[in-house]
Parts: C-alpha cells; sequence; structure tokens
C-alpha cells in the first residue's frame, strides 16, 4: 500500500469520524441550547468545528487530486472516481446547505433551518460514508 492510499483512508476515516460525531452528539444538542445562550454558543461551535473540518477536507481534496493524477500500480480506477465523487457531494452539501444554514442559525435559533441543515448533513453523512468505503476499497485492492 502506498503512503498516498493510506493518509487518503486516514482523512476519509478521519472527517467520517468527525461526521458520525457531529451527527449523533453534537446537532441534537443543539436543540437544548437555552435562546438567551444561543447565538453564543453557536459561534463557538462554527470556530471550533472549522478548525477540524477544514484540514480534513483541504487533505482530503490534495490526496484526492494526487491519486486521480497518480494512480498508484493496481488500485482501481472506480475506487478513486467514487471518493472524488463523494467528496465532491460533502463539499457541495456543506457549501450550498449546511454552511446558509448555520448562517441563519447564527443570527438566532430556527427550527426550520435546524431541520434543513438536519437534511443536509444526512446527506453529508451518507457520502462521508461512501468516501471511507472507496478509500478502503482502494487500499484493498
Amino acid at each position: 500500500m502506498s503512503a498516498l492510499l493510506a493518509a487518503h483512508l486516514a482523512l476519509a476515516a478521519g472527517y467520517g469520524g468527525v461526521q458520525w460525531t457531529v451527527r449523533a452528539l453534537v446537532y441534537p444538542q443543539f436543540a437544548a441550547v437555552p435562546a438567551a445562550a444561543w447565538t453564543r454558543f453557536h459561534r463557538g461551535h462554527s470556530r471550533r468545528i472549522a478548525r477540524v473540518v477544514g484540514p480534513l477536507f483541504a487533505g482530503q481534496l490534495a490526496t484526492t487530486a494526487a491519486l486521480l493524477v497518480q494512480r498508484p500500480a493496481g488500485t482501481p480506477e472506480a475506487a478513486l472516481v467514487l471518493g472524488a465523487g463523494c467528496l465532491a457531494v460533502v463539499l457541495g452539501v456543506t457549501a450550498l446547505g449546511a454552511v446558509p444554514q448555520h448562517r441563519r442559525l447564527g443570527d438566532g435559533w430556527a427550527e426550520a433551518s435546524y431541520r434543513r441543515l438536519l437534511r443536509a448533513d444526512t446527506v453529508r453523512l451518507v457520502a462521508a460514508a461512501g468516501s471511507v468505503a472507496a478509500a478502503a476499497w482502494a487500499v484493498l485492492s
């Protein structure tokens, strides 16, 4: 296994783990935050989560691009293309779905925005799991 494939799997799995944690633990707690504390809480969450997912996104982009340009011998092209597609979904849904809802929630709690965030997050969760599966397929081939 190449170091690049190993790094790619580690980054995909790292983001997948963060995504599951956010979905199962962090977002359900949003609804329990008192209204008076919401804006400050959400601002802190947004700042801290960006420090976690930003490097994971950047790392996955870098390893995905490198793998697509210089595919290691024996690595199925389909695994890399699937992983790239899943990453594109995660990034697209983050930019076009989750970020706008977080911006709305940054102005104050809004149940409708929270529900839309959860829907976007479900898509990200499925795509993140696909990224991990595709990276594992690439490594195990």
